[in-house]
């Protein structure tokens, strides 16, 4: 059987001028404070195949993508826990076969393929079905850095034994909450 994952860097805001804005004063505010230059920030997403199908996998708003087969493994709230009963405030994980990745050529550096192992593959569908809700944008795990599709990209190539030191962002770049994912990943026993 046939089996490998890539890893894509899109940078933060592809596709759209309000994140990237957003995106730019936050990391901004994160060198003042971290008395350091500001990097590009990166966003990952992952193609996986397994066999003759080939999956998505992104975390995104639970409005953007109108297809009702998209995937979709979990679904959390964005900002705080309560504001996730309003659509507009929650996040979708998605594991959708046959699925795209938003604004994919806009990726840098990207692909990086993590494994060409069928089963490491398969792991990794897998193990999306168990990646905790945790508030987007809130540090909940004390792992000083908020939880987002980094954390969640991070922690599942992580749980299935990926050598994460050698998987970086760009040059230049730095990729907000991967290490919240590594942490808790950690935690858990893989990783």
């Amino acid at each position: 059987m046939t089996g490998w994952i890539d890893l894509y860097w899109l940078p933060l805001g592809a596709g759209g001028h309000f994140v990237r804005l957003n995106g730019r004063i936050y990391e901004g505010w994160s060198a003042r404070r971290e008395r350091r230059a500001p990097l590009d920030l990166y966003h990952a997403g992952l193609m996986v195949r397994l066999g003759e199908e080939t999956y998505a996998v992104e975390m995104g708003p639970v409005w953007n993508v109108a297809d009702a087969d998209r995937g979709v493994v979990r679904e959390g709230p964005v900002g705080a826990a309560w504001l996730g009963r309003f659509r507009a405030f929650r996040y979708e994980v998605r594991c959708w076969p046959g699925g795209r990745i938003p604004d994919l050529a806009e990726a840098v550096d990207s692909p990086v393929r993590t494994t060409t192992d069928p089963r490491r593959a398969a792991a990794v569908l897998a193990v999306l079905r168990q990646v905790p809700g945790l508030v987007w944008g809130r540090d909940q795990l004390g792992a000083g850095e908020m939880w987002n599709s980094n954390s969640v990209v991070a922690w599942a190539l992580a749980r299935t034994g990926h050598e994460m030191g050698a998987i970086t962002p760009p040059r230049g770049g730095r990729a907000p909450g991967w290490s919240a994912g590594l942490d808790l990943a950690a935690r858990q026993g893989g990783g």
